[in-house]
């Protein structure tokens, strides 16, 4: 069966490709929500995405990542301020990245959520400065991207690397085998 990602997500795309799954991105538009209990706003956000796309040919696939620190979703840095901001609060911490994995299709509805525990080093100004100016940090939850140069930031991480990435592999792979074998 086809599986639509509810997402324009780079990096959700690579992945599904990696594994081989013939797909389709139409990305949901939804407007996500921000405030509340994140590991209830990140499934949530989720199933709004996938039930946004009329696909009853297809499983649909949303999906929500964000990182969070001090009981708070952190978000995408708007700007190198921003950026700059984020990874000082993260410097010589561990934070969750919690991911909302959502698929509906023929089959029934699934949801799930994803927590990884990540430990970044302490950093120091240079780091901070250097990984801001490289860019990457742009559009990514928590203003970092583990799989480029924000490796060098990561002392540990603990649990699924793919959900830190922001598509947790296991877990859509078991969601997947559910709903087809019902």
């Amino acid at each position: 069966m086809k599986l639509v990602l509810a997402s324009a997500s780079p990096r959700r795309r690579e992945l599904l490709g990696l594994l081989g799954l013939d797909f389709d991105v139409v990305p949901s538009g939804v407007a996500e929500l921000t405030v509340g209990d994140p590991a209830v706003i990140v499934v949530e956000n989720a199933i709004s995405k996938a039930r946004a796309i009329d696909r009853p040919d297809a499983l649909v696939l949303g999906v929500d990542t964000d990182v969070v620190c001090d009981g708070r979703l952190l978000g995408k840095p708007a700007d190198h301020g921003d950026a700059t901001a984020r990874l000082r609060v993260l410097s010589g911490r561990t934070h969750e990245v919690l991911s909302g994995v959502a698929l509906i299709g023929a089959g029934g509805e699934r949801s799930e959520l994803v927590r990884t525990a990540v430990t970044f080093r302490e950093l120091d100004d240079r780091d901070i400065e250097r990984y801001v100016a490289s860019e990457e940090w742009r559009d990514r939850a928590g203003g970092y991207a583990v799989q480029g140069l924000g490796s060098s930031l990561v002392e540990r991480v603990e649990g699924d690397l793919s959900n830190v990435i922001g598509l947790p592999i296991p877990a859509l792979s078991r969601m997947i085998a559910e709903l087809q074998n019902r």
